[in-house]
């Protein structure tokens, strides 16, 4: 995204929630950083494995083992991020969701299970906050920013949890790094055209590592959607309503 200096002001004054500090979040809150955003606040509770190292490019050989968001904050840090940097060491829950999402602009979710992505759209709806949704499986990178009323939103998209049915994540499926690079890089892009006032909302954008192509993709939005459509019937957030593990990637 090219930017104004009005557009650097209000990314100046902006804050964005980045979900997990994974390989969508690592090259998302990099681009956040480098992008201007005054204010970031990373949500994770795990720690760095060396499993993982080859998508989530904050970290090298010697975090393995170390708290994910001490040896984030020291590589924001290093690439010279002077805005405030707030550390949640705790995963997107039902009981902590409205609370973080209410405590900034824009939100940046980039789990690998569909129980924290429908938890993150459920809370950004209900605090009217916008969200930007990305994954990464093996070849294949998406993202789609949401705006704060919805129309369309997750569930416009998805519906509900997949209910008793087995999700592949990464760990499961795999994913080729720069494929996570591209969503995450993706992601921030949509964040930061957020938080600079524009609405890149509605359209969802595809990436194939194998054919190296781009495709973007307008979701219309349900009328019956319970989330943000006429037939609404999700006004809080119920744990009942989440199945699987609720974990940030």
């Amino acid at each position: 995204m090219n930017t104004s200096a009005d557009d650097e002001a209000r990314l100046a004054a902006s804050s964005v929630l980045v979900v997990g500090v994974g390989g969508l979040g690592c090259p998302a809150a990099l681009a956040l950083a480098r992008g201007g955003v005054g204010r970031l606040v990373l949500s994770d509770d795990d720690v760095v494995d060396v499993t993982n190292l080859h998508r989530q490019i904050l970290f090298s050989d010697s975090d393995v083992g170390r708290d994910k968001l001490d040896a984030a904050e020291e590589a924001l840090r290093e690439h010279g991020f002077r805005g405030e940097l707030e550390l949640v060491r705790s995963r997107l829950l039902p009981d902590n969701a409205r609370a973080l999402v209410r405590s900034v602009d824009v939100v940046v979710e980039g789990a690998d299970n569909f129980a924290t992505k429908f938890l993150a759209a459920d809370a950004c709806c209900l605090e009217r906050r916008p969200l930007v949704h990305g994954s990464a499986v093996r070849f294949r990178a998406t993202a789609w920013a949401v705006g704060g009323g919805g129309r369309p939103c997750y569930r416009c998209l998805f519906e509900d949890v997949p209910y008793g049915e087995v999700q592949a994540g990464c760990a499961e499926a795999g994913v080729m790094g720069p494929v996570a690079g591209v969503a995450g890089a993706l992601m921030a892009d949509l964040a930061l055209c957020i938080a600079a006032g524009r609405s890149p909302f509605g359209w969802v954008h595809t990436y194939d590592g194998l054919s190296d192509r781009l495709r973007s993709v307008e979701v219309p939005p349900r009328k019956d959607c319970p989330l943000c459509g006429q037939a609404r019937g999700i006004f809080e957030i119920d744990e009942t309503r989440y199945t699987g593990a609720i974990c940030a990637a």
